[in-house]
């Protein structure tokens, strides 16, 4: 299956539109982990196998690995979850968006050497700077569009004149532009905070059923009612809802894997109550 053929199964076949972040801080690792070599790869190996039941995906976030000169423990995280959790797609956020042929390499990078099913990617530098992407029509395009950070309403929320329609705000432009214009493949999705409910709300009228990724829920405060009141598609799914920290560090014990699976668990089954 390609990557939306699978996260489509996942909605369904465990009931759940739970993403699990996998940002690893090696300071909040549990402390039988410290010192170990290969902790990175260790504490989360153990939280993926403990929270696969509970999850729609993975995204781990190349930046905690590569801050940490941990790239090989990033391979070798997607390789497990492929071969231990099959059918279970991997998010690789790494927010990609460059031009011309290193746009090709940051492609063969997510896709060849990480083997993701998916990256995040900025449209900034308009359509030729995601084609590579966007041509691997069996892999995702996740694409920024609304953030979750305070800051996004900098310039996502600028008023912009184009196509001679009535004026409207940058992100509303850009989920227009995606989904008329650059979703041929039927592989991209959006990156809507869910700390802009209203946005949420706008982007889905705007997207119709294309994936929605939204972060932001749990340490940054997202509302969970709110997210699936404004952002599910028609038939009640269309969502990634992304927690990281929250299940990650849910326990700084020995027990800190059975503390993220009862955290997947409960996000999953608050996000199902309002479907």
């Amino acid at each position: 299956m390609d990557f939306m053929q699978s996260l489509r199964h996942r909605w369904h076949a465990v009931d759940s539109m739970v993403c699990v972040g996998l940002d690893p801080e090696p300071a909040k690792f549990p402390a039988h982990l410290a010192g170990r070599p290969d902790a990175v790869f260790d504490f989360c190996r153990a939280i993926v196998d403990a929270t696969a039941p509970h999850v729609c995906c993975f995204k781990p976030q190349i930046a905690h690995f590569a801050a940490l000169a941990a790239e090989d423990a990033l391979q070798r995280l997607i390789a497990h979850i492929h071969a231990a959790h099959p059918g279970i797609p991997v998010i690789l956020d790494a927010k990609r968006g460059d031009i011309g042929s290193t746009a090709q390499h940051y492609a063969r990078e997510a896709f060849d050497r990480f083997d993701a099913d998916a990256v995040t990617a900025n449209p900034y530098l308009g359509r030729d700077s995601l084609q590579p992407f966007l041509d691997r029509a069996d892999k995702g395009v996740v694409i920024l569009c609304h953030t979750s950070n305070p800051g996004a309403a900098d310039l996502q929320d600028l008023i912009v004149h184009a196509d001679d329609r009535a004026p409207r705000p940058l992100y509303q432009h850009v989920a227009d532009t995606i989904a008329r214009d650059w979703n041929g493949n039927g592989n991209c999705a959006l990156v809507v905070g869910a700390t802009w409910p209203q946005q949420l709300r706008e982007v889905r009228a705007i997207v119709g059923e294309m994936p929605l990724l939204v972060p932001g829920v749990g340490a940054q405060g997202g509302d969970v009612a709110a997210v699936v009141a404004n952002a599910k598609s028609a038939d009640g799914t269309g969502l990634v809802v992304s927690s990281s920290r929250a299940i990650l560090y849910a326990s700084g014990g020995e027990d800190f894997a059975d503390a993220a699976a009862a955290a997947a668990k409960a996000l999953r089954d608050e996000i199902n109550r309002y479907r």
